[in-house]
């Protein structure tokens, strides 16, 4: 009698066990689903950067645009400097090489949200539709920017110096352009030619430099 207890207590028990396993195996299938898409959009970050500059591009192509474009490549560089002066450690070291503060990515995401709400208001006027999209990009920005976070490439500070250093360079930026830049670019034809070879040469590189990130990213 003793016996046939004992088994179907041990029968219970293992039950209980493959269910424990089946609950893991589902939780732990629902988080590496998760952090799959949200490994992949961030992944897909600095290239969603350079589709708005592309897709803008084509629509205005002008010479301000062009110097949006360029003013992200000098934005990149500035980033690059301050990791390299300030060397401040990752979460996971082992994840990337170089140093987190700033985040670079949220350095190009949120000069990209300046720039885009800064056309905007600019072009369009304040208004409700406009403010609307500017706290949709500004809510996007801030996910994406976020995503550095939750998989552990930067930490909290890094992550929010990185973005409040994009935001005001890039409205430095476009002070520069209305204050001097374009009443020089309008009055000199040398002026004309250095803004278009230089805006242009830092397209490319700006485009180079993503395509070097994403290989790099996917190497390590």
């Amino acid at each position: 009698m003793d016996s046939v207890e004992n088994r179907a207590a041990a029968g219970d028990e293992d039950v209980s066990l493959v269910g424990l396993q089946q609950e893991a195996l589902i939780h732990g299938s629902m988080n590496f689903s998760s952090s799959g898409i949200q490994a992949t959009l961030n992944n897909l970050s600095m290239w969603l950067v350079a589709v708005v500059f592309g897709i803008v591009f084509l629509w205005r192509h002008d010479i301000e645009i062009l110097w949006a474009t360029s003013g992200g490549v000098l934005n990149v560089y500035l980033s690059t400097l301050l990791k390299n002066i300030l060397n401040h450690e990752r979460p996971v070291p082992t994840l990337r090489l170089d140093p987190g503060m700033p985040s670079r990515h949220a350095q190009s995401i949120f000069y990209t949200v300046a720039f885009c709400i800064i056309s905007m208001v600019k072009y369009f006027g304040f208004n409700g539709i406009t403010a609307i999209t500017s706290a949709l990009f500004f809510a996007m920005g801030s996910y994406f920017s976020w995503l550095r976070i939750s998989q552990r490439f930067h930490t909290l500070n890094q992550v929010a110096v990185g973005a409040v250093l994009g935001f005001c360079f890039s409205i430095f930026w476009f002070l520069l352009w209305d204050a001097i830049v374009m009443k020089a670019f309008i009055a000199h034809f040398w002026v004309q030619i250095v803004a278009v070879v230089g805006a242009a040469g830092s397209c490319v590189g700006f485009l180079l430099h993503v395509i070097r990130n994403w290989v790099h990213d996917h190497q390590h």
